[in-house]
This record gives structure tokens, sequence and C-alpha cells, in this order.
């Protein structure tokens, strides 16, 4: 099995990119990839050493931590209350989501979209589209095609992360950086003129300060291409990784020039922290949805995230509520925005200013909850400035065969609609994209590897030992049920695609392959 660490272009696919921008991305590329390839490799070295017992910490007191510095927030990115996100190779749902009335959109190139050329190219023709107020969509049911309404929503565009390289735009196996290239395809096809505000990018997978120097190079590398001013970019940062959570203002620092903020990318974080206690078995985690929202490892985090932003000036956003409404099952509905209301009442009293979601249907009752425009000026008190970020997670949740058979489960549908064009997939009233999935890869791996620590429980409350052939088995019951359910509502592919997916996640289990691709 090849991971898909990188998209690899088809033959001639410098046919497909806009004229003259091979000039332009190439000195780009020769001057940062070389760059890139050297961070991951400190990734890896940092993972190596978690899983040897030597974890994630905070730097010593620098500049980034003692100096007076502030970043100046913008009007148009005062108020964002609601950042509604979605895959940017979907144009009906990027156009619903900024006709929505939510304050900042996120359009994807990452996560929630196939890492693949074809939908790279098509996500990025809707990304320039929208920004320059020019895409629609069929509306077949009304017979007219719907394109953006005016407004002030804020456009965000997140390109790929660190991690992901891109192959066959030049000759050999000569890879580059996804991140660079994504930023470079927009900046170059926009007109500058015909934006209602800076572009703006989320970064995404960040997991070291050092990081932040290279987006903060490569943005002013890119606008001095354009004949920009050298801030001209603007961006906001997922904190989704383990280590970046001990380096958070030490981030901004090194981007105070383009940062506006960051944002706790929660699922992304719980896959990263499992990811950097493998080895630990009191970090075995508890069926994903029996988690709460508030659990220390979360709540700690988003205490110093705020503080961090606030003193510093800059916006503190929360997470995305995974459970999803539906507008066909009015029971399933009412509990999703409930528990929305909930989620985002918690972010909220925690002093954040906004957060994500994923459906128009949730913008008002998310911006509901968030003081207008935003909670810049509070700060939460008595918060250590550097608190626990690994409190170990006891008493919360429950281990059991169950949980176990679900995940199972969705990680064979989630790589069936992967093996079927889409990133992300709405299952069983949840949005589970790579994130999610990364999760129920690693629980099913921790629950093997830490077999013997850990009681995982039967229907009847007996201990269920988790070897690699009873998983194995889960793998086979799930899939002889996912084939014999077709066709099913909502469920993409067919038997040889479920098929591919089982071998894909088991394998990717067993390999002990859980980086974020």
């Amino acid at each position: 099995m090849t991971l898909p660490r990188m998209s690899r272009a088809p033959a001639q696919a410098w046919r497909e990119l806009p004229q003259g921008f091979l000039g332009f991305f190439e000195p780009l590329h020769r001057s940062f990839t070389p760059r890139q390839q050297a961070l991951l490799q400190s990734r890896r070295e940092e993972l190596a050493s978690s899983l040897q017992g030597r974890k994630p910490g905070y730097l010593p007191p620098s500049e980034a931590t003692l100096g007076s510095w502030r970043i100046a927030l913008p009007a148009w990115a005062q108020d964002q209350r609601n950042q509604m996100t979605g895959p940017a190779d979907d144009a009906e749902l990027v156009v619903k989501m900024l006709n929505s009335g939510a304050p900042g959109v996120m359009l994807d190139l990452e996560d929630s979209m196939v890492n693949s050329w074809e939908h790279l190219m098509l996500g990025v023709r809707n990304i320039v589209a929208a920004l320059h107020g020019e895409l629609a969509y069929p509306d077949r049911k009304r017979g007219q095609t719907v394109g953006i309404k005016p407004s002030t929503t804020v456009i965000w565009n997140r390109v790929r992360g660190l991690h992901l390289s891109q192959a066959g735009l030049f000759p050999g196996d000569e890879l580059t950086s996804g991140s660079l290239l994504d930023l470079c395809l927009i900046a170059f096809q926009v007109d500058a003129s015909r934006l209602k505000h800076p572009l703006s990018i989320y970064i995404p997978k960040s997991e070291s300060a050092e990081e932040a120097l290279w987006w903060a190079d490569a943005f002013k590398a890119v606008a001095q291409a354009r004949g920009w001013r050298s801030d001209a970019i603007k961006a906001m940062a997922l904190v989704e990784s383990h280590p970046l959570a001990f380096q958070m203002e030490e981030f901004l620092y090194g981007l105070r020039d383009h940062l506006l903020g960051l944002n706790l990318g929660r699922w992304d974080y719980m896959a990263s922290l499992i990811h950097f206690d493998l080895d630990d078995p009191s970090w075995v985690l508890p069926d994903r949805n029996t988690i709460p929202h508030d659990v220390p490892f979360f709540q700690n985090l988003r205490h110093r995230l705020v503080d961090v932003c606030h003193r510093r000036g800059a916006l503190a956003i929360g997470g995305m509520t995974a459970l999803y409404p539906s507008r066909e099952d009015p029971e399933l509905n009412a509990r999703a925005l409930k528990i929305l209301a909930q989620d985002k009442k918690n972010e909220a009293t925690c002093l954040m200013d906004g957060a994500w979601t994923g459906h128009p249907d949730q913008n008002a009752i998310a911006v509901a909850q968030f003081p207008e425009p935003n909670q810049l000026g509070q700060r939460p008190e008595g918060v250590d400035p550097r608190p626990d970020l690994r409190p170990v997670p006891r008493g919360v949740g429950k281990h059991t065969l169950a949980g176990t058979r679900a995940a199972v489960r969705t990680v064979i549908r989630y790589r069936n609609g992967v093996l079927n064009g889409r990133g992300a997939s709405l299952l069983d009233g949840y949005m589970e994209d790579l994130a999610t999935d990364r999760i129920y890869r690693l629980m099913i791996a921790q629950r093997i590897r830490h077999r013997d620590r850990i009681k995982i429980l039967d229907e009847g409350g007996e201990p269920v030992t988790h070897t690699p052939e009873l998983v194995h088995g889960l793998f086979d019951r799930e899939l002889r049920r996912l084939i014999e359910e077709l066709p099913r509502g909502g469920e993409v592919g067919d038997e040889r695609t479920l098929t591919r997916a089982r071998e894909l996640s088991e394998e990717m289990i067993e390999n002990g392959w859980f980086d974020p691709v």
C-alpha cells in the first residue's frame, strides 16, 4: 500500500495550470521545499522521542513569551463568532455556506477533501471564483442558477499542511510542498483589487513554533512575487497537534505580521494526543462519543489558548461539533442542535471568540452563544500560564466492545468514501473526516497494544481482550454487515470499494500508519 502522503499530478499536468504559473512557482519551490522536508524530519524525531518516553513540553522563556508585542486585529476580522467550514471542491456547498450569514467561511483543500490532483484543481478554481464573487451552482429543484450574495462574510482558505507533498510537477520523482503549491495557486490567480479583504489562509497541522517561520517567510515571498505589501497575506492557524499546544505563544510571535488568531482543532488534537502517547496505557481513551466536551485535556488547552491569544490581541476560535442536524429526522435534529448549543456555550464560557460549524442550520445557534463581536477584552482568571496539558482522562467515558465495533465500522465507511471521492462523510449523524478517522484507527491500535492493561467490556459487562485476531474478526463482521446493507441511504460505492476500504484501514492500523494522511 502507498500512503497518500502526496498527490501525484497526471502527465502533462502543466496544461491544467494557469499560463505562467510554473515560472512564478519554481523559484519559490526551490527556496521553500527543502525547508519543508527538514521540518518533516524534525517532526519524525519529535514523535519518536515521545514514544520513547520523552514527552513534548514547554520551551524556555524568550522574547516571544516575555516581550510586550501585540497583534493588530483589523476591523474586517473582529467578528468571527462562527466560521463555517466545508470542502472547496463542492461548489454548491461553498455557495450555501457563503450565503448562510456566517461571519466567516473556511473553504477547505485539506481534511474534508480527497487529496488528489483532480479535486485540488477543482477546489482551487472554486476558491478563486468565490473570492471574486463569481461562483454559482445550478439549483435543479428550482430551475435557476444560484450565486453568491454580497455580504461581509470573511473567506478563509485552508491549504494542505506541511506534512503533504505534491509529485508530478517536476521531472522524475522530485516533490514539492503541498502547502506552498496551494498557497501559490490561489495567490497567483486572485485579483487583489477585487477582494473585499486581504487574502486569508488557514494554516493546518503545524507541530512547532519553528514552522511559523516557514509560513511567515512563504507569505512574504509570495506577496513580494505578486507585488503586494509584505504583510498582505493574513492567516489563522489551527492548534491540532500535541507539541504545538506547548508552543502556541512562540508560534503566534513568529507569524505576528500575518496571524489573526488560533483555532483549537480538537479532533485532530485528540488524534495527535493519542499518537504521541501511544506508548502509555493510561492514555487508552474511552469510546470517542462518550468523551465529554469539557474533559480536562481539552479544557486546560482551551483556557491556555484563550489566555495566550487574548493577551496578544488575537482571536481564540473553538472547534467543530461532530453531530450534525438532520432535516429528515426531527429527533436527531433536536438532539444535534441541543448538543451544539451546549458545546458552543462551553467554549464561550471559556472566553473563546467563536467556533466552527459545518451546516447552515447550525449558524444562528452557534453565533448566539458568543458575545458580539468578540471577547478579546477578557482573559480567564486564575489560569496557570503553563498548565498540565496531559491530565490523564480517568473516570470519563466508557471502554466498550461496542465502541471498538463502531470504530471499525466507521473507518471502513470513511475510507470507502475517500475511494469514491469524498473527503468527509456524514455517517449515522456524525460528520467524519480524516481527523475522526485517525482518532478511530489510533483507538483501535491502543486497545490492541495495551490489551493486557485495560478492560474493554462487552454488552454483558465482561472484559474482552482485544487481540489482533479479535479485531480482525470485527473487521470481517462489519464488512459483511455493510455489504448486506447495500444500498443504504447516503452510502457510496459498492462491495468492491467497501472491501478495499476495509483492507486499507486494517493495514494502516497493523503497520502503525497514523500520520494525518
